[in-house]
């Protein structure tokens, strides 16, 4: 199956929300792929910019994502996430990426829609697909702000300022949580979608309840960022795998489990954005 811009995943979807899954090593790819061929829906196969440099580089992990999705049965897109490093996400463009978030939110208001203009311009002679985040989502190395609201004309004009094809907003989510505590505005969600013609993404969204995901999707919401909730689940299932075989030596049994775990909560996910019960 040939890789695809979100757009054509949102598009495909009529109303439920698109899921978007980070990696960070290939347990996560594996158990992620084979949820969704199994649910027969695409995703967004994510790397951080933070992944890429656990991993030492672009090429090995980001070759390794492109090569599985490529063989699948059912369409991904793959992005590069929360990406300030503009070499980096040039060398993604090169190796085939169909989308980057550029990450400016650390910047000025006129800054980050100078920088995200040009970038998104570039981005674009290259048929990809550009995300860009307006308002601080709470988190992420101590700078964003958990209190902090995306305001729906500001984000009207950040979208017409910037040509960028999906917009992060800030409405109550935060990056790392661990429990699923988050409040999100839903009005506000409505009001940012009323006033902004591209797609919405929810960042943070590992802390947020299930129902309360649905809700966000028929809000407004067309793509759903995961990450944390899969590092949690796949560490529980470690742990307890080797608290019961403790003599187990080799990785793979212990990493199967990780996997396993990753797979069912990913299913799980692909239920919720498509409101099956």
């Amino acid at each position: 199956m040939t890789l695809v811009s979100p757009a054509a995943l949102i598009a495909s979807r009529n109303g439920a929300g698109v899921a978007a899954f980070n990696i960070i090593t290939l347990e996560h790819l594996e158990a992620f792929v084979t949820a969704a061929e199994g649910h027969q829906t695409g995703v967004i196969l994510q790397l951080s910019q933070n992944a890429v440099k656990y991993h030492g580089g672009l090429e090995p992990v980001a070759g390794a994502i492109l090569e599985r999705v490529r063989e699948s049965s059912v369409p991904f897109a793959v992005q590069l996430d929360h990406a300030s490093d503009i070499t980096l996400i040039r060398a993604s463009a090169r190796m085939g990426f169909t989308s980057i978030m550029y990450d400016g939110s650390t910047l000025s208001y006129q800054d980050n829609v100078k920088t995200t203009r040009s970038l998104a311009n570039e981005l674009h002679d290259l048929d990809i697909w550009v995300e860009a985040e307006l308002g601080e989502i709470g988190g992420k190395d101590g700078v964003h702000i958990a209190t902090a609201r995306t305001e729906p004309r500001e984000a009207a004009d950040f979208v017409s300022s910037t040509g960028v094809d999906g917009l992060a907003v800030a409405v109550g989510s935060s990056h790392a949580m661990t429990d699923k505590t988050a409040r999100l505005d839903v009005r506000l969600i409505e009001a940012i979608h009323a006033a902004v013609p591209v797609p919405l993404v929810l960042h943070g969204s590992s802390g947020i309840a299930e129902p309360l995901i649905a809700e966000a999707v028929r809000a407004g919401i067309s793509k759903v960022n995961f990450g944390t909730r899969f590092n949690v689940v796949m560490t529980d299932a470690i742990r307890l795998h080797l608290a019961t075989h403790p003599a187990v030596t080799d990785p793979r049994r212990y990493l199967a489990a990780g996997r396993a775990a990753i797979k069912a909560d990913a299913e799980t996910l692909l239920k919720v954005l498509h409101f099956e019960s």
